[in-house]
């Protein structure tokens, strides 16, 4: 059985009315910024299931927008994030669609930032403000926010997972889950490890000397309960 904290029992500070609805997708637009880091121009957020039949009556388009704006769930600003996104000049669609197989309350990201760099970001809000974030860029992964969490995109050269391991182990970070997906093998890999300490500048400028590492990305913290 999981573990249960008292903000599980209780349920997340937020503006609400739903977790599931508004603070699990507050956290999802977070993510997702944080894994751009790059001011956005145009985000469609294409929504699956519970999200496509109730995003504008339980607000889940407003948390999207506020998530990708830098907002935390109990921010009180969320209710306008909408006007406030489109103050600063990004473009905002919402596609109720069929995304498969996926989580109820499921959101794909299709943001395009201010270098015409496209991603896609792929995650489920799992009830009670949780979160999942599951694919970057048609990459999976296995993202909650719950830790610190690193990602790298690297290539699939023998010898990078023991080069980065030894990394945490030389400042002394504790490595909670570890994954590694790869497109192909000696083609494209993404990593993901969850750890028990924030990561410094420092520490990010040691992974992205690890030769074939290609990126970095960073989540420290999303902020709210």
């Amino acid at each position: 059985m999981a573990n249960i904290g008292v903000f599980d029992v209780l349920g997340p500070i937020m503006i609400g009315p739903s977790s599931s609805h508004t603070a699990g997708a507050a956290r999802l637009g977070k993510i997702a910024k944080t894994i751009v880091n790059r001011p956005m121009k145009e985000v469609s957020f294409l929504l699956h299931g519970s999200f496509r039949e109730t995003y504008k009556g339980h607000g889940t388009d407003r948390a999207l927008v506020a998530g990708i704006l830098g907002m935390a769930p109990d921010d009180a600003k969320l209710r306008d994030s909408i006007s406030i996104a489109e103050a600063e000049g990004i473009t905002l669609h919402f596609v109720p669609t069929d995304l498969g197989q996926v989580h109820p309350n499921t959101v794909k990201f299709l943001i395009t930032d201010c270098d015409d760099q496209k991603w896609e970001v792929l995650g489920s809000s799992i009830g009670g403000g949780l979160v999942e974030i599951n694919e970057i860029n048609g990459n999976k992964v296995k993202i909650t926010g719950e830790y610190p969490t690193v990602i790298t995109c690297h290539d699939d050269i023998p010898g990078t997972v023991s080069k980065i391991s030894t990394l945490f182990y030389q400042n002394d970070i504790n490595i909670a889950r570890m994954t590694l997906v790869r497109s192909q093998k000696g083609k494209d890999a993404t990593m993901t490890f969850e750890v028990d300490s924030s990561i410094t500048e420092d520490m990010i400028k040691d992974i992205e000397t690890v030769d074939g590492v290609n990126r970095v990305i960073v989540i420290n913290s999303l902020g709210g309960n």
